[in-house]
């Protein structure tokens, strides 16, 4: 199979879902393209092979298509050119890279100027790429932000809208004459005012549109600019025709629609002006990811404390953390002991312990203690960088209900505009026959109320607050179709070890005296074993002093023995106890308890007398019995998958209440039983944590990946619950369905106005301006219910 490059980036000049469908099937006509546009992010993601396609080909497509793409520039200070060969051979490495447009570097200023696609390359990895080859290079100034570019589209668009709106207010008094009768200054009457008023916004505030008409119908398609230039354009020569009467006939009373023109282009761009707005606040959850974010790290450089921005960071360097500062990139603790708060990542309230060789995790709090750390995880390879970017994937993506939206939207403009001309020939041939007024009114709404901007928000809108008010709560979507698929599930399996359990033994029972525990302890603290680390630490607990040990052997499948000062130490199971001719009988029933509930339940003996019993279990997370509970609430099966011995997993099923076992599982079969149940009808979402469950998160209709487990688990799922908490499953598949319901929600409304909307304009019931406000309000209307899901409750 070939290898596949996959990239993103950043369209201008869409102005709808027709527009994102032009894009995206040019780019498919390339040779093997698979491109996804979505409008509302303006990002096209794109896969492609790299031996018959490339970016710049790609970008040449979406330019010829009449569109922009974005491409942001940095400029680098290069350390280490010593003569032209060296210029030469950097620039060569960068123009080399994949995701830069250009790069020019110049020797006398020691300076490299790159363009590049910032979803495919970061100022880091040109950074990389120039040490790789020997030299050294640092940004040459701070980047600006990332959404001053919307800002400023914001307030361009803001600004027009004012002028428009200053030049359309005397038009509008002039249609408040016509249907109220109200008394305005003549001059407002006059044909010569208003043409000077309406020209403007025709041809300079409304170019745009005609601009975007263009574009769409040069390429062979048409778009919300289309019917915009075509409606105004209709409203605007006829009143041009009208005023050419009126200069050559004497007494001629003009029938002028320049208000209707100028209101209709004003009252668009309020909506667009709202929807942008609007839009900005669905990417509320990214903003708030971004700005969990240090800004600044201390650095040890030549034995001196330095502060530096974040984006210097490189991997290797020591940094400083004092108490109350956040730990600016992911590493291991080298020095100090402290405490971090991690529940930004985890969702755990109760800071973990931190010492060194531990684990810190960048963007967490350091509560009290100051520690120093090597970095070994910067830039775009941050945990927390790895969910931004997930959430960006997933508000980026398509759900597949939205493929009816794109469907309906490629065929639904020439539709319209085919109404829109038989509106015109029924009114002037059978209505009212010859009456050139009416008529044209009457298609100029029909244009106007069918754009479909509304239908094109419907999805996208409502999957980016969707899966940012999950992020939010800790729950990663990794796409738009995995949040549909998810709200489908009727069966959900969960992995036993680290999903339901804690995935770490621990002392649930102990019978006994204090010198049994401590010589068991004592005899335990060299090995490594997971259970004898279990009992050690519950010696620690109950504040058992350990002893030195004479003697020790460990015996494999039976137990181990251990001498102190002349005493000898038996630990094991009943055959071991057999062997050594200890009776059990004292022990046997306590035991066998034990066994039964699922527990690893060992023997201890001291001198041939049996002193004790000690069991080991992997308990159950806190979480696991109403997390599971809420499942069957919502309608769903649980099921446990495990490779215990059915007794162990009947007692931990028991304890959450789980109906279905499926125990002795071997890793390689996990994949084979999802696919059984497959087969019975279910939807089915795997859960879970560990390498060898990353064949079954593939297998499942969704796989979902516990935070805390392997990274191949959490890279092979569709979905990953941060943390450890199983609350969060239900809360998952509630944000599924609450997403989907507004998506529904959306479509019906955006096609119920289109539908009911076009025959009302038709029979002439509907004056445009009126119509331009109801398209307007309808896309507005459209996003504010989408934004309903940011109070929604998990």
């Amino acid at each position: 199979m070939e290898d596949r490059k996959k990239t993103t980036l950043d369209i201008t000049g869409m102005t709808c879902a027709a527009c994102a469908n032009r894009i995206e099937k040019n780019l498919n006509k390339m040779s093997d393209v698979d491109a996804n546009v979505n409008v509302t992010t303006e990002k096209a993601t794109i896969e492609y092979n790299p031996h018959t396609s490339n970016i710049s080909d790609i970008t040449k497509n979406i330019e010829k298509t009449g569109y922009g793409v974005h491409i942001e520039k940095t400029e680098l200070d290069v350390i280490g050119m010593t003569c032209a060969a060296c210029s030469n051979r950097i620039e060569k490495a960068l123009n080399r890279t994949d995701g830069v447009t250009s790069a020019n570097v110049n020797l006398t200023t020691e300076n490299a100027v790159v363009f590049y696609n910032p979803n495919e390359v970061s100022v880091e990895d040109l950074i990389q790429k120039v040490q790789k080859i020997g030299y050294d290079a640092q940004p040459k100034r701070e980047a600006t932000k990332k959404d001053s570019r919307k800002k400023q589209e914001l307030n361009h668009k803001r600004i027009k809208l004012i002028i428009s709106a200053i030049l359309t207010a005397p038009l509008l008094l002039t249609m408040l004459v016509h249907l109220f009768g109200l008394p305005i200054p003549h001059i407002f009457m006059n044909p010569w005012f208003q043409i000077t008023l309406a020209t403007p916004v025709q041809f300079i505030i409304g170019w745009q549109f005609y601009v975007g008409a263009y574009k769409n119908l040069r390429n062979g398609s048409a778009n919300m600019d289309v019917l915009v230039a075509l409606g105004t354009s209709a409203a605007y020569f006829y009143s041009i025709y009208e005023m050419i009467k009126w200069l050559t006939f004497q007494n001629y009373a003009p029938h002028l629609y320049f208000e209707t023109s100028a209101v209709l282009i004003t009252l668009i761009l309020f909506g667009k002006y709202l929807e942008t707005r609007a839009k900005s606040q669905t990417t509320h959850a990214l903003s708030e990811l971004l700005n969990l974010q240090a800004k600044e790290a201390r650095v040890l450089r030549s034995n001196e404390e330095q502060m530096i921005p974040l984006h210097e960071v490189v991997k290797g360097d020591i940094l400083i953390i004092k108490p109350g500062e956040k730990v600016p990139v992911d590493g291991k603790v080298i020095k100090g002991n402290t405490s971090i708060d991690e529940s930004m990542l985890t969702g755990e309230s109760i800071p973990i312990e931190k010492s060194t060789n531990d684990t810190v995790i960048g963007s967490t709090m350091n509560k009290n203690g100051s520690i120093s750390i090597e970095a070994t995880k910067v830039g775009k390879d941050t945990a927390l960088a790895s969910i931004i970017k997930v959430v960006e994937d997933a508000q980026g993506s398509k759900a597949p209900i939205q493929r009816l939206a794109d469907i309906i939207s490629s065929y639904f403009v020439p539709i319209v505009v085919g109404i829109s001309l038989i509106t015109f020939i029924v009114w002037i041939t059978l209505i009212q026959y010859g009456e050139f007024e009416p008529a044209l009114v009457a298609s100029i709404a029909v244009l106007v109320i069918a754009c479909p901007c509304a239908l094109g928000l419907a999805t996208p809108t409502s999957i980016m607050v969707g899966t940012g008010k999950a992020a939010e709560n800790g729950i990663l979507f990794k796409g738009g179709e995995h949040i549909e698929r998810t709200h489908n599930i009727d069966t959900i399996v969960l992995d036993k070890t680290g999903t339901i359990t804690n995935g770490k033994p621990v002392v649930t029972d102990f019978e006994g005296d204090t010198e049994t525990l401590q010589l068991l302890a004592s005899a335990e603290k060299g090995s490594e074993h997971p259970l004898a680390e279990a009992i050690v630490q519950y010696a620690h607990t109950n504040q058992i002093t350990l002893l030195d040990v004479d003697y020790f052997e460990a015996i494999p499948g039976h137990g181990i023995t251990a001498t102190f000062d002349g005493k000898s130490l038996y630990v094991g199971n009943r055959k071991f106890m057999l062997e050594q001719s200890i009776s059990i009988d004292k022990m046997e029933s306590q035991m066998t308890k034990y066994e039964e509930a699922g527990k690893t339940a060992m023997l201890i003996a001291i001198d041939d007398e049996i002193r004790g019993v000690i069991a080991v279990a992997d308990t159950v997370k806190d979480s696991a019995n109403k997390a599971i509970q809420q499942l069957h609430n919502l309608g769903i099966n649980v099921a446990m998958l495990t490779g215990d011995n059915e007794r162990t997993a009947q007692a931990i099923a028991k304890q959450v209440n789980i109906d279905t076992v499926i125990a002795q599982v071997l890793p390689e079969e996990k994949a084979s039983k999802i696919n059984e149940l497959q087969h019975t009808g279910k939807t089915v979402a795997m859960v879970g944590d560990g390498v060898n469950d990353a064949p079954a998160l593939v297998q499942a209709d969704i796989g979902i990946a516990i935070g805390t487990g392997a990274e191949v688990a959490i890279e092979a799922a569709d979905v990953t619950i941060l943390g450890g908490d199983l609350l969060l499953l239900p809360k998952a598949i509630l944000a599924s369905k609450s997403t989907i319901r507004n998506i529904r929600q959306n479509l019906f409304w955006a096609l119920a106005y289109n539908i009911a909307g076009i025959p009302i304009a038709a029979i002439g019931l509907l004056a445009p301006w009126v119509a331009g406000a109801a398209m307007a309000l309808s896309s507005v209307s459209v996003v504010t219910n989408a934004l309903r899901l940011k109070r929604m409750k998990l």
